[in-house]
Protein backbone atom coordinates (compact mmCIF):
# COMPACT_ATOMS: atom_id res chain seq x y z
CA UNK A 1 0.00 0.00 0.00
CA UNK A 2 1.19 3.53 -0.80
CA UNK A 3 0.86 6.31 1.79
CA UNK A 4 0.82 9.95 0.59
CA UNK A 5 1.75 11.74 3.85
CA UNK A 6 5.35 12.66 3.00
CA UNK A 7 4.51 13.46 -0.62
CA UNK A 8 2.04 16.01 0.72
CA UNK A 9 4.65 17.37 3.17
CA UNK A 10 7.03 17.87 0.22
CA UNK A 11 4.37 20.06 -1.41
CA UNK A 12 4.61 22.65 1.37
CA UNK A 13 6.94 24.53 -0.95
CA UNK A 14 3.99 25.30 -3.25
CA UNK A 15 1.97 27.15 -0.59
CA UNK A 16 2.90 30.84 -0.60
CA UNK A 17 2.78 33.12 2.42
CA UNK A 18 2.02 36.85 2.72
CA UNK A 19 -0.69 36.59 0.06
CA UNK A 20 -1.97 40.14 0.59
CA UNK A 21 1.48 41.75 0.47
CA UNK A 22 3.88 42.59 -2.36
CA UNK A 23 7.03 40.56 -1.71
CA UNK A 24 10.51 41.25 -3.06
CA UNK A 25 11.37 37.67 -2.07
CA UNK A 26 8.47 35.17 -2.08
CA UNK A 27 8.25 32.85 0.93
CA UNK A 28 6.52 29.48 1.08
CA UNK A 29 5.41 27.50 4.11
CA UNK A 30 8.22 24.98 3.74
CA UNK A 31 10.85 27.72 4.06
CA UNK A 32 8.87 29.36 6.83
CA UNK A 33 8.44 26.11 8.77
CA UNK A 34 12.15 25.38 8.60
CA UNK A 35 12.98 28.82 10.00
CA UNK A 36 10.33 28.50 12.72
CA UNK A 37 11.83 25.13 13.69
CA UNK A 38 15.33 26.65 13.90
CA UNK A 39 14.06 29.57 16.00
CA UNK A 40 11.85 27.40 18.23
CA UNK A 41 14.78 25.09 18.91
CA UNK A 42 16.92 28.11 19.80
CA UNK A 43 14.29 29.50 22.17
CA UNK A 44 13.88 26.10 23.84
CA UNK A 45 17.64 25.71 24.28
CA UNK A 46 17.90 29.25 25.70
CA UNK A 47 15.04 28.50 28.10
CA UNK A 48 16.67 25.24 29.22
CA UNK A 49 20.36 26.21 29.26
CA UNK A 50 20.21 29.89 30.22
CA UNK A 51 17.10 30.10 32.37
CA UNK A 52 16.92 26.61 33.91
CA UNK A 53 13.82 25.36 32.10
CA UNK A 54 13.05 21.72 31.53
CA UNK A 55 11.41 21.84 28.09
CA UNK A 56 12.58 19.29 25.50
CA UNK A 57 14.07 21.23 22.54
CA UNK A 58 13.53 18.21 20.25
CA UNK A 59 9.82 18.15 20.96
CA UNK A 60 9.57 21.90 20.39
CA UNK A 61 11.48 21.58 17.11
CA UNK A 62 9.22 18.82 15.80
CA UNK A 63 6.08 20.77 16.67
CA UNK A 64 7.50 23.84 14.93
CA UNK A 65 8.54 21.91 11.83
CA UNK A 66 4.97 20.68 11.32
CA UNK A 67 3.09 23.71 12.74
CA UNK A 68 1.78 24.78 9.33
CA UNK A 69 1.48 21.32 7.75
CA UNK A 70 -2.32 21.54 7.66
CA UNK A 71 -1.97 24.39 5.15
CA UNK A 72 -0.99 21.81 2.53
CA UNK A 73 -4.71 21.00 2.44
CA UNK A 74 -6.18 24.38 3.41
CA UNK A 75 -3.82 26.89 1.84
CA UNK A 76 -2.48 29.87 3.76
CA UNK A 77 -5.14 32.27 4.99
CA UNK A 78 -3.69 35.78 5.47
CA UNK A 79 -3.45 36.89 9.11
CA UNK A 80 -5.85 39.86 8.75
CA UNK A 81 -8.52 37.47 7.47
CA UNK A 82 -7.75 34.57 9.83
CA UNK A 83 -7.90 36.78 12.93
CA UNK A 84 -10.59 39.23 11.77
CA UNK A 85 -12.89 38.09 14.59
CA UNK A 86 -13.29 35.23 17.04
CA UNK A 87 -15.89 33.44 14.93
CA UNK A 88 -13.63 33.28 11.87
CA UNK A 89 -10.65 32.32 14.04
CA UNK A 90 -12.56 29.44 15.69
CA UNK A 91 -13.92 28.21 12.37
CA UNK A 92 -10.50 28.25 10.76
CA UNK A 93 -8.96 26.47 13.76
CA UNK A 94 -11.52 23.68 13.27
CA UNK A 95 -10.60 23.49 9.58
CA UNK A 96 -6.88 23.29 10.47
CA UNK A 97 -7.52 20.55 13.04
CA UNK A 98 -9.54 18.57 10.49
CA UNK A 99 -6.77 18.96 7.88
CA UNK A 100 -4.13 17.84 10.39
CA UNK A 101 -6.19 14.74 11.18
CA UNK A 102 -6.55 13.99 7.47
CA UNK A 103 -2.75 14.12 7.17
CA UNK A 104 -2.32 11.76 10.13
CA UNK A 105 -4.66 9.28 8.44
CA UNK A 106 -2.35 9.26 5.39
CA UNK A 107 0.20 7.29 7.43
CA UNK A 108 0.42 3.59 8.30
CA UNK A 109 -1.58 2.81 11.42
CA UNK A 110 1.51 2.12 13.52
CA UNK A 111 2.91 5.63 12.80
CA UNK A 112 -0.28 7.60 13.33
CA UNK A 113 -0.03 8.08 17.08
CA UNK A 114 3.50 9.50 16.85
CA UNK A 115 2.60 11.99 14.14
CA UNK A 116 -0.73 12.85 15.71
CA UNK A 117 1.14 13.93 18.84
CA UNK A 118 3.24 16.30 16.70
CA UNK A 119 0.45 17.63 14.47
CA UNK A 120 -1.93 18.04 17.42
CA UNK A 121 0.61 19.26 20.00
CA UNK A 122 -1.17 20.15 23.26
CA UNK A 123 1.60 21.03 25.72
CA UNK A 124 1.13 24.76 26.52
CA UNK A 125 4.85 25.34 27.02
CA UNK A 126 5.73 23.79 23.67
CA UNK A 127 2.93 25.69 21.93
CA UNK A 128 4.03 29.00 23.47
CA UNK A 129 7.59 28.56 22.21
CA UNK A 130 6.40 27.59 18.72
CA UNK A 131 4.04 30.57 18.62
CA UNK A 132 6.84 32.92 19.67
CA UNK A 133 9.16 31.42 17.04
CA UNK A 134 6.42 31.78 14.42
CA UNK A 135 6.01 35.47 15.24
CA UNK A 136 9.80 35.92 15.31
CA UNK A 137 10.07 34.36 11.86
CA UNK A 138 7.39 36.74 10.59
CA UNK A 139 9.30 39.67 12.08
CA UNK A 140 12.52 38.55 10.39
CA UNK A 141 10.68 38.33 7.06
CA UNK A 142 9.48 41.91 7.59
CA UNK A 143 13.02 43.09 8.34
CA UNK A 144 14.34 41.34 5.21
CA UNK A 145 11.71 43.02 3.06
CA UNK A 146 12.45 46.43 4.57
CA UNK A 147 16.18 45.87 4.04
CA UNK A 148 15.39 45.24 0.36
CA UNK A 149 13.57 48.58 0.21
CA UNK A 150 10.02 47.20 0.34
CA UNK A 151 8.07 49.61 2.55
CA UNK A 152 4.98 47.38 2.20
CA UNK A 153 6.23 45.56 5.32
CA UNK A 154 6.78 48.65 7.52
CA UNK A 155 3.60 48.38 9.53
CA UNK A 156 3.89 44.59 9.82
CA UNK A 157 7.44 44.98 11.15
CA UNK A 158 6.22 47.32 13.89
CA UNK A 159 3.28 45.07 14.77
CA UNK A 160 5.35 41.89 14.92
CA UNK A 161 8.05 43.58 17.03
CA UNK A 162 5.43 44.82 19.49
CA UNK A 163 3.88 41.35 19.65
CA UNK A 164 7.30 39.84 20.42
CA UNK A 165 7.86 42.32 23.24
CA UNK A 166 4.36 41.66 24.59
CA UNK A 167 5.14 37.95 25.03
CA UNK A 168 7.42 38.85 27.96
CA UNK A 169 9.43 35.64 27.54
CA UNK A 170 13.02 35.78 28.89
CA UNK A 171 14.35 33.48 26.17
CA UNK A 172 12.73 35.61 23.47
CA UNK A 173 14.07 38.82 24.99
CA UNK A 174 17.51 37.19 25.11
CA UNK A 175 17.27 36.29 21.42
CA UNK A 176 16.12 39.80 20.49
CA UNK A 177 19.04 41.34 22.38
CA UNK A 178 21.84 38.97 21.38
CA UNK A 179 20.89 37.47 18.00
CA UNK A 180 18.42 39.76 16.21
CA UNK A 181 20.91 42.61 15.50
CA UNK A 182 23.01 40.33 13.28
CA UNK A 183 20.07 39.89 10.89
CA UNK A 184 20.52 43.49 9.72
CA UNK A 185 24.17 42.90 8.78
CA UNK A 186 25.60 42.42 5.33
CA UNK A 187 27.60 39.27 4.58
CA UNK A 188 30.84 41.25 4.97
CA UNK A 189 29.71 42.50 8.37
CA UNK A 190 28.80 38.96 9.48
CA UNK A 191 32.22 37.71 8.37
CA UNK A 192 33.85 40.51 10.36
CA UNK A 193 32.14 39.15 13.49
CA UNK A 194 33.60 35.71 12.68
CA UNK A 195 37.13 37.09 12.52
CA UNK A 196 36.68 39.25 15.61
CA UNK A 197 36.78 42.51 13.67
CA UNK A 198 33.07 43.31 14.12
Amino acid sequence: MTYPFFAYIARMRYIGRWGLMRNTEPENIQEHSHMVAVLAHALAVIRRDRFGGTVDPGRVTAAALYHDASEILTGDLPTPVKYANEKIQAAYKAIEDDAAQRLVEMLPQEMQASFSAVLHEEDPEVLALVKAADKLSAHLKCLEELKAGNQEFGSAAEQTRQALEDYRMPELDYFLTHFLPAFSCTLDQLQAFETGQG
